[in-house]
């Protein structure tokens, strides 16, 4: 499988739109525009429901009918602050208005209609380790399990010092097998902090079928259909990332890749 890197196709406008079917797969979808003052976005959600993350900057948002006034306030998403995020149904509408330079992320996932457009951060939303040694990265849990707030839809955030590995120990969610693991699939949108940098995803089946590694720099997407996923950081940039889960379920539940087990349960005890 090819095409697992995505470039941004400018940097003005909408940067990115990958859809289920430009992706090869049938539940996530993703799009970024980055904005200037003045500058607009708008969509209809249709069979999808949508999480907008204000990645950095500000922008009048309505959505649903509903006027949301001003959202944002990390002018850097290297801040760590909450993100402020919103939610819109399938069957709506949303709009967005630049009050600032402005990165707006667009999730998107199927949707039946059974939550109401509404803000899910920044309140709600608290920055949380995870890991240890070179292994540590902080979370912004933005619509996980936890949070009952969306039909399909996993997003989350994620920041990896520089030098450390993140989604590792290496682990894969791609069988239906609920609880032992679920079907997601993935994208991660990066940011490096210089933005001249560059951090490393390698995505990988333990038979060997597919085994991509990419060199990702910032605002690039990767997508994981399937596999193991692991990132890292060189010493000297920080990472950022905007994971947007979705399968069949709305349930996270992978595996280890046996190889590198151990070290889960080394510091797990």
């Amino acid at each position: 499988m090819t095409g697992l890197l995505r470039k941004p196709t400018g940097t003005n406008g909408k940067v990115h739109d990958i859809t289920p079917e430009g992706a090869g797969w049938g539940y996530v979808g993703f799009g970024l525009y980055r904005l200037t003052p003045g500058q607009s976005a708008a969509e209809a959600t249709g069979d999808r429901e949508a999480i907008l993350v204000l990645v950095e900057g500000r922008a009048q948002i309505t959505a649903g009918g509903q006027d949301f006034g001003e959202m944002g306030a990390r002018m850097s998403v290297f801040e760590r602050t909450p993100p402020h995020c919103l939610y819109v149904p399938n069957g709506s509408d949303w709009a967005a208005v630049a009050t600032t330079d402005c990165v707006l992320a667009v999730c998107t996932a199927p949707g039946k209609g059974n939550h109401p457009v509404r803000r899910l951060g920044p309140e709600g939303i608290e920055l949380t380790p995870r890991g240890q040694g070179a292994n540590t990265r902080f979370i912004n849990n933005i619509a996980m399990e936890g949070r009952e707030v969306a039909d399909s839809l996993l997003v989350t955030e994620v920041f990896t010092p520089a030098g450390n590995w993140s989604s590792y120990p290496s682990h894969r969610h791609d069988e239906d097998d609920f609880p032992r693991m679920t079907y997601l699939e993935e994208t991660y949108y990066m940011r490096l902090n210089p933005a001249q940098g560059f951090g490393i995803q390698r995505v990988y089946t333990e038979d060997g079928s597919l085994d991509v590694t990419m060199a990702v720099k910032d605002h690039d997407v990767t997508l994981v259909p399937k596999g193991h996923h692991p990132c890292g950081v060189p010493y000297g940039y920080d990472l950022y990332y905007l994971n947007v889960m979705a399968g069949p379920r709305r349930n996270w539940r992978f595996q280890n890749d046996p190889d590198h087990d151990w070290i889960w349960r080394r510091d797990n005890p």
